[in-house]
């Protein structure tokens, strides 16, 4: 499967955003799918994962209340809507197509990123 994040940009502390990934293939709902982002300087981290029907969403605790994963099977998307945007949630986010899981290990497809960034 191949995967194309989007969305990203530039917003305000407070703002909000919503991040899309495009999946090419059949297999689309084969997959649990997950949002993870790394910060200029850090290691990559897990952010958000949802399960291949939809019906379950895990989150790290920094994007609890804020962040709200969801995905489409009939067209192939994941979203990721971010409210209440803090300056830490700056950085690179990438979507990845896996087993459900938090771990990078539990993903072998990855998109390509997109930068949010958010100012003070």
């Amino acid at each position: 499967v191949q995967l194309q994040a989007s969305g990203g940009g530039l917003v305000q502390v407070g703002g909000s955003l919503r991040l899309s990934c495009a999946a090419s293939g059949r297999t689309f709902s084969s997959y649990a799918m997950a949002w993870f982002r790394q910060a200029p300087g850090k290691e990559r981290e897990f952010v958000a994962v949802i399960n291949r029907s939809g019906e379950n969403q895990y989150y790290t605790d920094p994007v609890k209340g804020r962040f709200t994963i969801s995905r489409d099977n009939a067209k192939n998307m994941v979203y990721l809507q971010m409210n209440s945007l803090k300056a830490e949630d700056t950085a690179v986010y990438y979507c990845a197509a896996g087993a459900y899981g938090s771990h990078l290990g539990s993903y072998a497809y990855w998109g390509q990123g997109t930068l949010v960034t958010v100012s003070s």
